[in-house]
Formats: C-alpha cells, sequence, structure tokens
C-alpha cells in the first residue's frame, strides 16, 4: 500500500516509521524536516507525497490541517482517501470534509485517543466521516485499532473533545493536588494516594499524567480552547475545562496559576 504521510513532528514520524516497518510504501512532507525516517521517502512537497497514494494521513497540527489538504487535494487520485488526525473541532472538520467533497476525494475525521508514543500505531483510533468505511478496514490490515462513530464527519472529533473534559481535567487535578502537597513536604504521599485509588495501573497513569501535561502543556491548552469552545457550542457550562485552560497555560509559561500563588 502506497501511503502519504503529512507532517513529522513526534506523532508523524512514528506513524511513518511504523507504516513503513510494516511493508507499506511511504512517502512524507514536512516543510521544516532534514531528513524522513529510516524506510520513508522524504518528499519536496504536499503534492509529490500524496501523488500515487491510495491513504492520506494528516498529522500537521489543527492550524496546519486545512492548507495541508488545499495542497494535497489537486495531486490526489478520485479513490484515494484523507483521513485528518489533527485534533480540531466538530464545525472545523465538516468544513475540511465539504472542502475534500468538492475536489471528490474521500474524508475520515479520525480522533487519536491516546498519546502516540505510548503505544505507537497501536493507539487506538475514533473515525467518522465519508471516508468510516473504507478507511477502518484499511487501518485494521495494518494492525491499527480503530472504530467507528458514523457518517457525520465531526462526530469524532467532537467525542474526542468530551473525552478531554475529564482527561486532561484529571491531569489538572491531578497536578494541582500534587503541587499543593509540595509545599508541605507531601508530595510524595498525596502522589501515592491518588495512584492507589486509580488501581493497578495508577502508578503509571499518575506519573504519565503528571509528565504529559508538563510535557506538552501549549498543545493541550490549545485543544482545551478546542473543547471551550465546542461546549459553548453545546450550551454546556465548562467551569472545569476553563480551570484545566489555567493550569495548562501556567504550566506552559512555567509558573503557578494566579490562584495558588502565596499559598
Amino acid at each position: 500500500m502506497r501511503i502519504a504521510v503529512l507532517g513529522l513532528g513526534e506523532a508523524g514520524t512514528i506513524y511513518a516509521s511504523d507504516l513503513a516497518a510494516r511493508g507499506a510504501h511511504v512517502a512524507a512532507a514536512d516543510p521544516r524536516a532534514a531528513a524522513a525516517p529510516p524506510g520513508v521517502v522524504l518528499a519536496p512537497s504536499v503534492g509529490d507525497a500524496v501523488r500515487g497514494a491510495g491513504l492520506v494521513l494528516s498529522l500537521v497540527g489543527g492550524r496546519a490541517a486545512s492548507a495541508a489538504l488545499g495542497e494535497a487535494l489537486p495531486a490526489m487520485t478520485r479513490d484515494a482517501l484523507f483521513a485528518d488526525l489533527n485534533t480540531a473541532g466538530p464545525e472545523e472538520k465538516r468544513r475540511l470534509a465539504q472542502q475534500a467533497a468538492e475536489a471528490g476525494v474521500r474524508f475520515a475525521d479520525v480522533a487519536v485517543l491516546a498519546p502516540v508514543p505510548r503505544a505507537r500505531i497501536a493507539t487506538p483510533l475514533l473515525v467518522s466521516g465519508p471516508g468510516e468505511a473504507a478507511l477502518i478496514p484499511q487501518l485494521a490490515a495494518l494492525g491499527i485499532p480503530a472504530t467507528g462513530a458514523g457518517p457525520e464527519p465531526g462526530a469524532a472529533a467532537g467525542l474526542k473533545l468530551l473525552r478531554s473534559v475529564f482527561m486532561k481535567g484529571l491531569a489538572a487535578t491531578i497536578l494541582e493536588a500534587v503541587t499543593a502537597a509540595g509545599a508541605v513536604g507531601a508530595a510524595d504521599w498525596v502522589t501515592g494516594q491518588i495512584a492507589a485509588e486509580l488501581g493497578p495501573g495508577g502508578p503509571a497513569l499518575v506519573q504519565r499524567l503528571l509528565e504529559g501535561t508538563r510535557r506538552h502543556a501549549a498543545r493541550r491548552e490549545e485543544e482545551m480552547r478546542e473543547v471551550r469552545s465546542y461546549l459553548d457550542a453545546l450550551g454546556c457550562a465548562h467551569p472545569m475545562t476553563d480551570a484545566t485552560i489555567e493550569w495548562l497555560h501556567a504550566v506552559s509559561a512555567e509558573a503557578p496559576p494566579s490562584g495558588i500563588q502565596n499559598r
């Protein structure tokens, strides 16, 4: 199978290298990349990467998703499938799907449901949109777990954002508790208490949440702002999401939120 991977950031590099290792012919495009992973061809442009590919995976980040799709569509064949794995709100995914439909290309809205470095391309995916029915078997053939969320683009994106209310909120709650415990020299004790409540995998989960929040705070803050916009559109209250955004913003700035200073 010929596959194009757009974006060679952390997730894109993993998908490109793992797909190549599983026997796929992989071309990648990223103007910031000086080299591609072993077994992957670094194309000079998006158009060159997608030409002849039956499947295109976009992992360029939400802000660049529309531009990447716009560059890819003229070079794609009409039997090819464009899968957008970038985090965005349902409205934006619907707009991208319409853009693809006007060019006669099938589009799939794909939500990545866990940090990719942990399980690499075995990370579970949620798929919706016009390309859902075609994409899921292709992913299964590549050993990538995916479930469907229906033919409506944006359905997978919306469910991921709702999941993030809990997952990113849980991380923020743990971070707040451990930070405050550190003020009295009890960070290890509180961390142990939290881990015990989360079951057998609790210690590893707490560690992942704390480390991941610190490492990816800016990106997760952007995601949670998408969450807040979605909750606004649904007419739902979001005080927990607001607090999570405050924490993520503070962590990305390497300073505690204003609400816990001088305590």
